[in-house]
């Protein structure tokens, strides 16, 4: 898994072009003071056994705290390597990531699945605002 994280002041999608046929009808979302994960799930993430949902359950939090923020955005972003998972098991994985911050307190959300999205971000100039991570 391959994580590009941004804090942003503000961040919004609009959906334009569908991807996958099953993807439901997405509105356009706006969010503001909320971290952001470009997520790149492999193949390996998928697998039994793997740390990577976890790690990045745990990174979320952990920039979130340091932003003394609750609200953090999930985004499929497979641009990051050239292997990817299949949609629907990456789908499944963010689903669980998802879960497991709203357990833990945290408003979590998803860009639109299965489209490509008009984005509109503004992101401090802060050497916490982007963070890679490779799990």
């Amino acid at each position: 898994m391959r994580v590009l994280f941004w804090y942003c002041d503000k961040f919004g999608w609009t959906p334009t072009i569908k991807t996958l046929e099953t993807a439901p009808v997405s509105d356009p979302e706006e969010h503001e003071k909320v971290v952001v994960a470009f997520v790149h799930i492999e193949p390996k993430d998928i697998q039994n056994g793997s740390s990577s949902e976890t790690k990045l359950v745990k990174n979320a939090k952990w920039l979130a705290r340091k932003w003394d923020v609750k609200k953090i955005l999930l985004h499929s972003f497979t641009h990051l390597a050239e292997e990817k998972a299949g949609p629907e098991q990456a789908k499944l994985l963010l689903d669980r990531v998802q879960d497991r911050l709203v357990k833990a307190e945290y408003q979590a959300l998803q860009t639109a699945y299965g489209y490509f999205n008009d984005l509109v971000i503004e992101a401090k100039g802060h050497p916490l605002a982007r963070i890679f991570k490779e799990f």
